[in-house]
């Protein structure tokens, strides 16, 4: 069990102190940010147990044979022992019959927010799993979909009051505003915003999961095509029962974050920036003008960064497709950059397939090929204040390289500092780097075995797509 992610802020305090003492003073302000700490329990809208927290999205499905809460419990000390510290997981509730795509259906088409499906196993199953990952340190957040419904939800016969209409008064499924078109979502019903009776029997039912099973939050399907003023009578509400609760929004809307009612969206412009690198179609320019202008418009809260997901795999392609051999070179950039990163189930394994999204496709899990190189740099996230989120963290400073192809930046934190230098093209490249504040002795996180001097880690020569990760020693 690691110590950061569940210590009290005062614990914190004491351990940074104790870390630190040896090594240089904290200073006046660092003394008064401290005890401020001390007397809340959040930052915003983001809890402090989450400030150097990163997130696991679990696919239940697909993650063994059986297909199980239970089967799946047995990884939580794997993954604990790599570093996990929120499992979120995608909708665990029964799947619509009615309109159902393909054999085993959408996650998303939700026949009820109180039960869970029966195929993954039982309430008290799912229970098990959920009081197992609080006693290892780990949170546990629900995938929830508040746009639509499966045509089975017991509310389509009871309250059809609660679903969007067509003129002639038949139940539609979710509309593109843009193109006055369906999604082509034909397995889902979407819901009527406009009646209030359903909003809060909507919070009524994220409530229950808060209250009976203790889960830490939730990641809201695309929250972007729910009403802002839902969100704000929400939250409130989950607050009332939680004052922790970790909201996860699937969007990228500033709103949500700068009014303090999610801790973290979706980090989707960054992600595609990192697609066009590893294409060659964008460069350090890109993402560096990208985080000006992102500073400028988000005020709190901070984005979720990630090279794959579920939406991405199956449908835009895995990791190989999209990145090719700068698949790992992004995702160093994707975990040591300014926000939370995310893994994807079977990430650690180097899953190279599209995961089936309707159908029992089973992920490969050989001997976990890049286990070591998620629990390195998780580690790294957890132990280096420099790299925690938002505004508990560092921001990016960008370094010369003195080469086009090649990213540089550091981010630091009284003494804690990371240093990142990736290659970006499919050539070896070499780095001559004078900074003023890149001084004293370094390891490369990667290779721990000596340290080094800063000019050995500023002048390096970098094979394709290659990169290196340093902590100031």
């Amino acid at each position: 069990m690691r110590l950061l992610h569940i210590a009290t802020p005062l614990l914190l305090a004491s351990l940074f102190w104790v870390g630190c003492q040896n090594q240089t003073q904290p200073t006046q302000e660092q003394e008064s940010q401290a005890a401020e700490n001390q007397s809340t329990d959040t930052y915003g809208a983001s809890p402090i147990w989450a400030q150097n927290a990163n997130i696991y999205e679990v696919n239940i499905r697909q993650y063994s044979e059986e297909g199980t809460f239970k089967a799946f419990g047995t990884n939580l000390e794997r993954l604990d022992a790599m570093g996990v510290d929120i499992l979120w997981f995608m909708p665990i509730f029964p799947i619509s019959e009615a309109n159902r795509k393909g054999s085993l259906g959408s996650y998303y088409a939700v026949s009820s927010f109180r039960q869970v499906n029966p195929e993954f196993g039982t309430e008290e199953e799912f229970q098990a799993v959920i009081d197992k990952a609080h006693e290892l340190g780990m949170k546990v957040i629900l995938d929830w979909v508040p746009n639509h419904t499966g045509w089975d939800h017991e509310w389509i016969t009871s309250h059809p009051e609660y679903y969007t209409q067509d003129a002639n008064g038949n139940i539609v499924d979710p509309i593109n505003p843009e193109t006055g078109e369906s999604w082509g979502w034909t397995d889902v019903a979407d819901l009527n915003y406009d009646n209030g009776e359903m909003r809060q029997n909507m919070i009524d039912d994220m409530h229950y999961w808060i209250s009976e099973a203790g889960v830490d939050g939730f990641r809201m399907d695309v929250a972007h095509g729910v009403p802002v003023d839902f969100w704000e009578d929400c939250v409130a509400q989950l607050r009332e029962a939680d004052s922790d609760v970790f909201m996860l929004a699937e969007a990228e809307i500033d709103e949500l974050l700068n009014k303090e009612l999610f801790a973290m969206d979706y980090g989707w412009t960054f992600h595609h920036l990192l697609n066009h690198v590893a294409q060659g179609e964008a460069n350090a320019d890109s993402l560096f003008a990208w985080y000006e202008a992102d500073k400028q418009d988000v005020q709190h809260g901070y984005h979720m960064h990630f090279t794959t997901n579920h939406d991405e795999n199956s449908w835009n392609g895995t990791i190989e497709e999209r990145m090719g051999p700068a698949g790992d070179a992004m995702t160093v950039i994707a975990f040591t950059f300014d926000g939370m990163p995310l893994i994807y189930s079977g990430q650690e394994a180097g899953m190279n397939k599209r995961l089936e999204f309707f159908e029992k496709d089973l992920i490969d899990w050989g001997d976990y090929e890049k286990e070591d190189f998620f629990t390195t740099l998780l580690t790294l996230k957890h132990e280096n204040e420099a790299l925690w989120n938002g505004e508990m963290g560092a921001p990016v400073e960008r370094l010369d390289p003195k080469n086009d192809n090649v990213m540089a930046y550091s981010r630091e934190k009284g003494y804690d500092q990371v240093v990142v230098v990736v290659n970006l093209s499919g050539e070896p490249q070499e780095v001559d780097m004078i900074s003023s504040t890149v001084s004293g002795e370094y390891r490369n996180v990667f290779t721990p075995s000596e340290p080094l001097a800063a000019k050995e880690m500023l002048n390096v020569s970098l094979e394709p797509w290659g990169y290196r990760v340093y902590e100031r020693h």
